[in-house]
């Protein structure tokens, strides 16, 4: 009988140091709701085999749910040298990274992600967005490229395509996608939207403003189309057919700044002060770190013979432009750096 306790007691012992059995009861622990059990067992589990996947992925992700990403990323990035063919290792590190402010870092680890799934279009649709927001345009454009010969029946998918070309400064490949768009989606606002965008660019204008119409027709609430068809009129010197169009764009979208500076525009040049300063006034209320209301408020007043005031709102345009130059200016392209 007591041969047959100390054989119990070795196997127990055993099992204790056996770091797969101790992740596998941290899992357990894990679906009764037992975390603290759970989280010093996949601990005791990695102490003992530091490579093990199962415990270093668990764990990783446990801080992961509960946003503790600077506990999870170290956690995670072994779990995915620990298996060189797992997708929601390198994935989730990207999404920590990103959360901690380092998205070159989670643009590689989605590298890696997307080179064991490379047909995953929800994927590539966040890099694509993340390289966006980094400036590395040319990669964003390939990759949304990618996802569109892989999924071509998706909106979504042109629309991101068509951006990212644009930002990479490849009109004509937008232009293309915006095209093949708008036929494949023809009741569509945002491609008929997008379509009238580079077609104006061409200077076909007139084609323009009836894919604008049809846009608008579509969806009345999207600022857009209407926007963009009141600052055509504008340039056309169509100021009172542009005013009604204008204040639809910011009746959908009341913080809508490039619309009511374009209104203010509009105003002025009809002569109608009083409305032009108002509502350069509420623009500025919305938006006080914006250049361009200012300016235009200067030149109001100037015209209104307040030189005082005119000179006071031009300084006022100078200083927020100086502190703020990414408002007005075109953000330049980068390439991504190699690893």
């Amino acid at each position: 009988m007591r041969l047959f306790f100390l054989l119990i007691l070795c196997l127990l012992s055993a099992w204790a140091q056996d770091p797969a059995a101790l992740s596998g009861q941290a899992e357990q622990f894990a679906r009764e709701q037992r975390f603290d059990e759970a989280e010093k067992l996949w601990k005791q589990a990695i102490q003992i085999s530091p490579g093990l996947f199962p415990a270093l992925f668990n764990l990783g992700y446990f801080y992961y749910t509960q946003q503790k990403f600077a506990e999870a990323e170290p956690l995670l990035r072994r779990a995915s040298q620990a298996s060189r063919t797992d997708f929601n290792s390198r994935y989730l590190l990207g999404v920590a990274l990103v959360n901690l402010g380092k998205s070159e870092n989670a643009l590689r680890a989605w590298q890696e992600a997307l080179e064991i799934q490379p047909r995953n279009l929800r994927l590539m649709q966040v890099m694509s967005v993340e390289y966006s927001k980094g400036r590395y345009f040319g990669e964003a454009a390939a990759l949304a490229k990618q996802a569109l010969e892989i999924k071509g029946d998706d909106p979504n998918i042109y629309f991101l395509a068509i951006k990212a070309y644009q930002d990479a400064g490849d009109d004509y490949a937008a232009a293309d996608i915006a095209h093949r768009a708008v036929e494949r989606f023809p009741n569509s606002a945002r491609a008929n939207f997008e379509y009238a965008y580079h077609l104006q660019k061409r200077g076909k204008t007139a084609e323009a403003e009836q894919r604008l119409k049809a846009a608008m027709a579509a969806d009345p609430l999207y600022e857009e189309p209407p926007f963009f068809y009141g600052n055509l009129l504008v340039e056309q010197g169509r100021n009172d057919e542009a005013v009604p169009y204008l204040e639809k764009a910011i009746k959908n979208r009341n913080d809508y700044i490039p619309a009511r500076v374009v209104l203010a525009r509009a105003l002025m040049n009809q002569k109608k002060w009083t409305e032009a300063v108002s509502g350069l006034q509420e623009t500025i209320a919305l938006d006080p770190k914006h250049p361009q209301p200012h300016l235009l408020l200067s030149q109001v007043y100037f015209r209104l013979g307040q030189e005082e005031k005119a000179r006071a709102e031009k300084e006022i345009s100078l200083r927020l432009r100086r502190e703020n130059p990414g408002i007005l200016e075109a953000v330049q392209s980068r390439p991504f750096g190699a690893k």
